[in-house]
């Protein structure tokens, strides 16, 4: 009887198996977006609901942000010319694309960023700058109470680049992803040159 058991539950699973195969399965669920859960019994005890797939690797972080950073943005070669070698940010506010470098070499990114809007109040000012202070992660604006995240300060006015929204333009500051927001925030020391073309 044990072994007539076993035969069934075997049965069970590669019918499970071949219906998720035909129905489309990846590693993140089937194509309608919801994970189908099989129970079988296991010498006894029900199984988790959850299939082989479930238990493969999730996809490295790493990876994945290499992955992205390998979608490599494109500088046109007058923002090249605009930042100098002692530069250690850029920000190319025509293309909306911000960098990090040391001696003229590309060390991050470029990467996407929302300024402020030109001819208006809060337009990002260009020049060249210093970094003045640095904020944390829970920094909020003092001026408009909005969230700052990893504020790098380095021009008058409060203008910094921190994390926040890439489709809504800033107060004047340059909004980056988190991530990015504080990778600038732990790469750019007080006093690190910061030019804005």
């Amino acid at each position: 009887m044990a072994t007539m058991g076993f035969r069934l539950t075997t049965a069970m699973a590669v019918v499970v198996v071949a219906g998720t195969m035909v129905a489309g399965w990846h590693r993140s669920g089937p194509s309608g977006g919801v994970a189908a859960a099989a129970v079988l019994p296991s010498h006894g005890h029900q199984a988790t609901g959850r299939t082989a797939a479930h238990n493969l690797p999730s996809p490295n972080r790493s990876a994945t942000r290499g992955s992205a950073a390998a979608q490599s943005l494109a500088l046109s070669a007058s923002a090249r010319r605009a930042c100098p070698a002692a530069a250690a940010a850029c920000v190319d506010l025509s293309d909306h694309l911000t960098w990090l470098q040391s001696g003229g070499r590309i060390t991050y990114g470029p990467v996407r960023m929302e300024p402020g809007p030109p001819g208006s109040r809060h337009a990002t000012p260009r020049g060249t700058f210093h970094v003045q202070w640095k904020a944390g992660p829970g920094y909020i604006s003092t001026e408009y109470h909005e969230p700052m995240p990893y504020a790098v300060f380095f021009a008058a006015g409060g203008i910094a680049f921190h994390g926040g929204s890439l489709t809504k333009p800033s107060h004047g500051c340059v909004h980056l992803t988190i991530g990015n927001a504080q990778y600038y925030h732990d790469h750019l020391p007080i006093g690190a040159e910061v030019v804005v073309s």
